[in-house]
């Protein structure tokens, strides 16, 4: 495999349907960026949330997920499981949010997600981001829809252990659910790990990528 390098990153924008998306499905990815580029700037858009004790837990943690990073979070509060009822709120929050950056790299959902949350915004961000490298994120949990990344980013074994530590301590609300546990993160990290010759990796999947030549 030919791996393409980012170079130094500016501006990177994340989006999840609901506290906790984004670190579960890029956590080790965003704690590898934002410590090799010191200074970053990371926009984050949550669509639910946004009423509830869940918002601390997703500022705490975005926090700790971009070191040295500077975070701007918005948490809205869309019902969560209705997402796809809040089709015109959920369309004007994503445009609203676009019109302000220009990051480099774009993380958010798969469009081939089974939760109807995820799904929906996924295929918002790619309709909205459209000159951008949108990296869709998986998330594991009880619906059998994983499928195979086209994309990986390996990781150190200490930030893929680092990452589940990190899941653990800042979503508390998440505890109770039987696949939220070091296992079960350790243990797909791993599986894209040897699907790119490295121990850890997360998971990936692009739609579309221009490659240049040029420096």
């Amino acid at each position: 495999m030919l791996p393409l390098r980012t170079g130094a990153l500016r501006h990177i924008a994340v989006l999840g349907a609901h506290c906790d998306d984004v670190p579960i499905g890029a956590g080790g990815t965003l704690l590898t960026l934002c410590r090799q580029n010191p200074g970053v700037r990371v926009s984050a858009l949550v669509l639910t949330g946004g009423d509830g004790p869940r918002r601390a837990e997703e500022e705490a943690a975005l926090a700790s997920f971009c070191p040295e990073a500077q975070v701007e979070l918005t948490v809205l509060d869309l019902p969560d499981g209705r997402i796809p009822a809040q089709w015109e709120r959920t369309k004007e929050a994503v445009e609203e949010f676009r019109a302000g950056i220009e990051p480099d790299v774009v993380f958010c959902p798969v469009t081939h997600d089974a939760h109807q949350d995820h799904r929906t915004l996924a295929q918002l961000v790619t309709t909205t981001f459209r000159d951008h490298l949108v990296l869709g994120y998986e998330i594991i949990k009880w619906d059998s829809d994983l499928a195979q990344p086209n994309a990986f980013f390996p990781l150190a074994d200490a930030v893929a252990r680092e990452k589940s530590t990190l899941l653990h301590k800042h979503y508390p609300s998440q505890a109770t659910r039987d696949w939220f546990d070091e296992e079960t993160f350790l243990g797909l990290a791993r599986i894209r790990g040897v699907q790119c010759r490295s121990r850890y990796a997360e998971g990936f999947f692009l739609t579309k990528l221009v490659i240049s030549s040029e420096g």
